[in-house]
């Protein structure tokens, strides 16, 4: 057998388009995905698509995705003492292994062992690269219709890599529907300027938003684009040893694009609820998860989220549960905000009162819309943010400072501080780019970037950055990508594992 991947199963909405939200959750098996019964109209094109964006959600949700791999890992994040919650230590110290290999309750909840196997990834790549292939053979869609399902099919394929390559770093990479040879690991910066080359071709091709305002960010966007090419630029450029200006260009380029169109904006601070329940003018791209669909009904959605370690009563309706699971060294949150310093933030996003508290009171605020009677054991009715307008413009900021354009990266930093009603920064030199990592650090927290940034930027291995640093030799030999499962070597000749692990 000369497969890599395992047979391609995806979920997909059983209705025709997305006038509602139930709809789009309302998820049934779709048997016959290549059958001369399929691929008749726009109805098969529509949910073999909608199953796609399933699959991206089962990924990141059936288990703590975004907060393992992007909050939490080399993160200040401290568990409270009393809570047994020792797979945040373990994530915070990057104990892999260990965190991998414990039984018990949380491995049953949070299916840890499943973050070292791609298989679930690369259903998203065979299924991406199989209707790019068939959406173009369908008759009756229009040549816009045709180019559209194409482009979202790019979109979700380089989605796809994007999060492998930082996940595991050098990865298996094809383009052919249907595929079925043994490929080895390509290098990651060569799958991502292939990713970059195959977005270019399709970016124009997605709207820059949608008219029915409950797919807004949730099906892919020419923003959604943009964001995702912004960031496969720095990552490539964060691996690049030669000349990294073409890839900090590229980002500049496309951060003006977005910020040039009114599709999109930075809502008032004041409507942050709305922010984070999603599909604003601020999203760009998010994975639907509704309370009101039963959502949190199936597997274990309820605690696969940062929202589970960072809030308590009555942010959870359970009395009972007094304390966060986590809080963040004391010492980073006032590098954050210090006292004195004018920041919004500091005031919806958290408890002034509680923002430097170790005692497990200290609360991160942001994911707080709650559709629940008290007693019920849930968690806030907010999207997940995978890319937004903020995230975008501060990948510019920075792309610019690295470029020497001082002036026009305090100009994109300040957008963001200026929402915030934060003092400006007329830092220079380092002091710039520093108040640019920690304007991300500051902005982002909770939605899955701070660890990548801290890798891409090599600010991993410094004690002045990483509150959990990885020395210098353990990053060269892998320690900061993911062990991959044994189960990739399976008919495989050409596979290797990430060697720091084995």
């Amino acid at each position: 057998m000369k497969r890599i991947l395992f047979a391609v199963v995806i979920l997909t909405a059983g209705s025709i388009t997305f006038s509602g939200c139930k709809k789009y959750l309302n998820v049934t098996p779709i048997d016959n995905l290549s059958g001369n019964n399929y691929w008749q109209n726009q109805k098969d094109v529509e949910a073999f698509t909608t199953g796609i964006y399933n699959q991206f959600r089962e990924n990141t949700l059936s288990s703590p995705y975004f907060a393992t791999t992007g909050d939490l890992r080399c993160s200040p994040a401290i568990a409270t003492s009393g809570q047994g919650r020792t797979y945040i230590t373990q994530i915070a110290t990057n104990s892999l292994t260990i965190l991998i290999n414990s039984e018990g309750y949380f491995q049953d909840i949070f299916n840890y062992k499943s973050l070292t196997k791609w298989n679930n990834w690369y259903k998203m790549v065979q299924a991406a690269n199989i209707l790019y292939v068939q959406a173009d053979k369908v008759a009756s869609l229009s040549a816009e219709q045709r180019k559209k399902y194409r482009a979202e099919a790019v979109f979700l394929r380089n989605l796809a890599y994007f999060f492998m390559v930082r996940q595991f770093g050098d990865v298996p990479y094809y383009t052919k529907a249907y595929n079925q040879e043994a490929l080895p690991r390509m290098k990651m910066v060569e799958v991502l300027n292939n990713c970059i080359a195959d977005m270019k071709t399709v970016k124009d091709d997605l709207p820059w938003t949608y008219e029915d305002p409950s797919i807004v960010g949730i099906r892919a966007m020419r923003g959604s684009a943009i964001a995702l090419m912004m960031h496969m630029n720095m990552w490539a450029a964060g691996f690049t040893e030669g000349d990294k200006t073409g890839y900090y260009t590229a980002v500049d380029e496309l951060g003006k694009e977005i910020m040039s169109t009114n599709a999109y904006e930075l809502l008032p601070i004041t409507r942050t609820k709305e922010i984070f329940k999603g599909r604003t003018k601020e999203s760009l791209f998010e994975v639907l998860r509704s309370l009101n669909y039963g959502e949190y009904s199936t597997g274990n959605y309820l605690y696969n989220t940062f929202t589970d370690m960072v809030l308590h009563y009555p942010h959870k309706p359970v009395k009972s549960i007094t304390k966060s699971y986590i809080y963040y060294n004391s010492k980073f949150m006032a590098k954050l905000y210090p006292t004195g310093m004018p920041d919004k933030r500091g005031e919806y996003w958290f408890d002034p009162a509680t923002l430097y508290a170790t005692d497990g009171s200290w609360e991160l605020l942001k994911f707080v819309n709650i559709f629940a009677a008290e007693g019920e054991d849930v968690l806030p009715d907010d999207d997940l943010m995978v890319f937004r307008l903020p995230d975008a413009i501060l990948l510019r900021a920075e792309a610019q400072a690295e470029l020497g354009n001082e002036d026009g990266a305090k100009v994109s930093l300040n957008l963001v501080r200026a929402r915030a009603v934060a003092t400006p920064v007329t830092d220079s030199g380092k002091e710039l780019k520093d108040a640019i990592f920690y304007e991300r650090c500051r902005e982002l927290m909770g939605e899955g970037h701070y660890y990548y940034d801290l890798v891409r930027t090599k600010k991993v291995m410094d004690k002045e950055y990483c509150f959990n640093p990885i020395s210098v030799e353990a990053f060269k030999a892998g320690a900061w990508a993911w062990p991959i499962d044994k189960s990739a070597l399976i008919d495989n000749p050409y596979m290797v594992l990430n060697n720091y692990w084995k």
